[in-house]
């Protein structure tokens, strides 16, 4: 269902955006873990971590770059330990993004950050599943998961993981590819991504946030992705961006991440705008909020500002985060419809 949307003005269009229904596609669960909790299960599974206090830990959320930012996030995911850790982080995310109005969400995890510390794989998936279902019936927020490759460690141990996922095959949906992109190009993993392909996974990756467009061809054409994880540098070449228009290939856009991690020096330069105006599946989503200064919404809030993106720009993000999500058809279809009715009412 496509509507009319009618301008909104400025100083009315931040509560169209809190209002609306979203999908949030590009979610790290590790990236939810605020400071507080982080402390409280340090505490509570008597895990020494090297800041002093809440202030300091937040103080040290000071990234230049990718790596930067890798670096204190795996510190973070050291006091994970219990599955009900595990359900504990998940639970508060979606307690948060349901605040947000967020529907649906798509949920990353790395379980290779968890198993290379003794972390069982099944205390990691069933605290998080168990998390999905509880909001779904508390929350009225739907969830899946999809497991991560790090991509700086092996194709070897990539099959490893996914052999010791596999007997949780129903709790996740998709896999996916994350942690440092620059000199691990998605041909690394080609054959692990076959494989889950033939297992009837969907299939993501990252691409495209530091690395280059070409990394981005790959990730579609050697990996046979279903959506790309940031992509922002397809900008950068033509015939890729009329490629991910023509073929509806979704990007998981990621602002106040792009701007934390240096990808554009301000959110006035993102181009989100440019990739809407393309005709790209562009969607907003926060990456690892708990780091990058702000959940959905205030990723909405942000760039809107600074952009100056309209009524119009927000309805075409909210309607394609459900076009670009794994649900089911007819779901698909209410989603769409909650959306067209909230800027039908909007005064």
């Amino acid at each position: 269902m496509s509507i009319a949307v009618k301008p909104v003005s400025p100083d009315r269009l931040p509560e169209l955006l809190r209002r609306m229904p979203k999908a949030e596609l590009h979610i790290h669960i590790e990236g939810s873990l605020e400071p507080e909790l982080i402390f409280a299960l340090a505490q509570r599974n008597g895990v020494a971590i090297p800041y002093a206090s809440v202030d300091e830990l937040r103080r040290a959320y000071a990234f230049t770059n990718l790596q930067s930012f890798l670096d204190i996030y795996y510190a973070g995911a050291s006091v994970l330990l219990h599955e009900q850790d595990f359900y504990d982080m998940a639970r508060a995310y979606l307690a948060r993004a349901a605040m947000d109005n967020v529907a649906h969400a798509e949920i990353f995890f790395d379980p290779q950050t968890h198993t290379a510390r003794g972390i069982k794989m099944e205390t990691v998936i069933n605290g998080l599943h168990r998390a999905c279902v509880d909001a779904q019936a508390e929350l009225n927020i739907s969830a899946s998961l999809i497991l991560c490759f790090l991509r700086h460690l092996s194709e070897k141990e990539a099959f490893e993981t996914l052999e010791q996922a596999l007997p949780h095959r129903d709790k996740f949906i998709g896999v996916g590819l994350d942690s440092s992109e620059l000199g691990h190009p998605p041909e690394k993993f080609a054959r692990v991504f076959a494989r889950c392909r033939e297992l009837g996974l969907h299939l993501v990756a990252h691409a495209g946030e530091e690395g280059p467009p070409a990394y981005i061809w790959t990730a579609l054409d050697v990996l046979k992705v279903e959506r790309i994880d940031h992509g922002v540098q397809s900008a950068r070449d033509p015939a890729l961006m009329k490629r991910l228009a023509q073929d509806r290939i979704p990007l998981t856009v990621c602002p106040l991440s792009n701007l934390k991690l240096c990808v554009f020096p301000d959110l006035a330069q993102h181009n989100l705008r440019a990739l809407l105006d393309a005709g790209v599946v562009a969607t907003v989503n926060s990456d690892d909020p708990a780091y990058f200064g702000g959940y959905m919404n205030e990723n909405f809030l942000q760039t809107f500002a600074a952009t100056g993106l309209t009524a119009q720009h927000a309805y075409r993000l909210a309607c394609n985060s459900f076009e670009a999500s794994f649900i089911e058809p007819g779901a698909r279809r209410r989603y769409m419809d909650q959306v067209a009715e909230v800027f039908s009412s909007f005064e």
